[in-house]
């Protein structure tokens, strides 16, 4: 298996909506790297294991780990990646530290399954890490140290507090689940139920609905929800449309339910959202 080298950075962070990986070979670094899924749905070969990988996933690859990303169908995806050093974190914190912040790493455990709530706090997390290292404001190296050591952290409770270690190899991810999910994030715009999908794919309802969770840490509605808002956030940042129109776009058919979900899921309505990101 041909692999290539790359020279890590000491620390990167960047999100981008992509249609195939900008690195199509398996290659690896002298660096670590986290790669956050935001919406759509992978399938990830980090050593010799395959993982599929549907919204909320989170992968952390170690130093020289061969790895690549694979997005067969062809569709529209989002994610986020960092990449940083060991020595980035250098200084930050006191010696005689009585764990290693980066021993996640070391487990060979390197798919991290988060709840839909644990996903809210990573995505916001990250959030504001690219917001440091894009603007630059006074302070932002030691925040970004700050922010990263937290994340880390984070990372190793809930690996230390799984109860066995979590395989999500390709076939375990129930494979009509990973159907169903690529045809939601195909098909998010339209009218949506549990019952229509649990015809369309053969599948009874109630076993739809508890496999869907195991496979993603949402429940239906609730990654139905996500799709749409996060379509709408990026229509809200990159088109003039009407917060009404963008509503309509994602599937929402009543701008009152647009507006209150928009709002759970983001803190803010949509137009404060638009005048932020957009200034």
């Amino acid at each position: 298996m041909e692999s290539n080298f790359y020279e890590a950075s000491m620390f990167y962070v960047d999100k981008g909506r992509k249609y195939q990986s900008s690195m199509p070979m398996h290659h690896y670094h002298d660096g670590y790297e986290i790669f956050y899924l935001v919406s759509g749905d992978i399938c990830y070969f980090i050593g010799d294991q395959a993982y599929q990988a549907v919204s909320g996933a989170l992968f952390i690859i170690g130093m020289n780990e061969i790895h690549k990303l694979v997005n067969a169908s062809g569709a529209t995806f989002e994610r986020i990646t960092l990449e940083f050093k060991k020595e980035f974190l250098e200084g930050l914190f006191p010696e005689g530290q009585s764990f290693d912040v980066m021993s996640s790493f070391n487990e060979g455990r390197p798919f991290v399954k988060l709840t839909g709530q644990e996903q809210g706090y990573v995505e916001r997390h990250l959030e504001h890490m690219i917001h440091e290292f894009t603007h630059m404001p006074e302070g932002y190296e030691a925040c970004l140290q700050t922010l990263l050591f937290q994340l880390l952290l984070f990372i190793l409770r809930k690996m230390s507090s799984a109860q066995a270690p979590e395989q999500t190899s390709i076939g375990t991810i129930h494979k009509k689940t990973f159907e169903i999910v690529d045809y939601m994030n195909r098909h998010y715009a339209e009218r949506l139920t549990i019952e229509g999908i649990s015809k369309r794919f053969y599948i009874s309802p109630s076993h739809f609905c508890k496999t869907f969770r195991k496979s993603t840490g949402f429940t239906f509605t609730e990654y139905l929800n996500h799709v749409r808002i996060k379509e709408a956030k990026a229509l809200l940042i990159g088109t003039s449309d009407k917060v009404a129109d963008v509503a309509e776009r994602v599937g929402f058919e009543s701008l009152t339910h647009f507006g209150r979900t928009f709002k759970e899921l983001t803190g803010m309505p949509p137009l404060k959202y638009r005048r932020l990101h957009q200034s």
